[in-house]
């Protein structure tokens, strides 16, 4: 870690919202950021508000969440060609990768708030990327992620860290670290308030919202069913 400042990557969906606390019990000041990129839907967008409100309220937290910051990346819209900015059916694609695959979304994303995070004085970046359960997308990987941020490093002639807490868990570790954060308020938190769906369906389940049938929603269901039968 560099100094006691990090720049949390909050989408509002539930491995994000599990980072943000995780970067609570480990930083003195926790800043958030979100993008606007021109996804099919907003849900995760509009869930943001409700989820940072009440992490205020949680033990100490409130006292070291602080500003929070929206970006637009219309290039991402612009370029399209994906299930999560265009009506693009969910599927595999022929190149071996889903069509909810975003060609260089997380790159966008690092880049964005390290500029930022240049800005405001943080050096330290958290997100949820995860490359044990995840949908096979090759900007999550660990590998990317630290090329990434030694990138960054070079470019901005400063240290930059990029913190992945979820790098190595599989979806019902992330429950059972949500738990281990926040104890059972939270995991009630992130169950009624974070959006995962790929669809922005509200339909509520015991695992929180969703269609239920997209690859974002099974793998959450799966890693809850897991979580609780332990």
């Amino acid at each position: 870690m560099i100094g006691d400042r990090a720049l949390v990557l909050f989408s509002g969906g539930q491995d994000s919202s599990t980072c943000l606390a995780w970067a609570l019990t480990q930083f003195g000041h926790v800043e958030t950021i979100g993008f606007d990129y021109g996804q099919r839907h907003i849900a995760e967008l509009a869930a943001r508000p409700r989820l940072l409100a009440d992490l205020r309220e949680f033990s100490n937290w409130g006292t070291k969440l602080g500003a929070d910051h929206v970006l637009p990346i219309d290039t991402l819209r612009a370029i399209g060609g994906t299930a999560l900015t265009d009506e693009i059916k969910i599927e595999q694609g022929t190149n071996g990768l889903p069509t909810t695959f975003v060609p260089g979304r997380n790159l966008f994303f690092l880049v964005s708030a390290a500029a930022l995070g240049y800005r405001r004085g943080i050096s330290n970046l958290v997100g949820g990327m995860c490359e044990t359960d995840f949908s096979g997308y090759p900007d999550c990987r660990d590998e990317t992620i630290q090329a990434t941020a030694r990138a960054l490093t070079l470019g901005l002639a400063r240290k930059t860290i990029v913190h992945t807490p979820l790098m190595w868990m599989d979806k019902a570790a992330t429950w059972r670290l949500a738990e281990a954060l926040g104890g059972k308020p939270l995991v009630d938190l992130i169950i009624r308030e974070t959006v995962t769906c790929y669809n922005g369906n509200a339909t509520e389940h015991a695992w929180g919202k969703g269609c239920g049938t997209c690859p974002a929603c099974t793998l959450r269901r799966k890693g809850f069913e897991k979580y609780s039968a332990a």
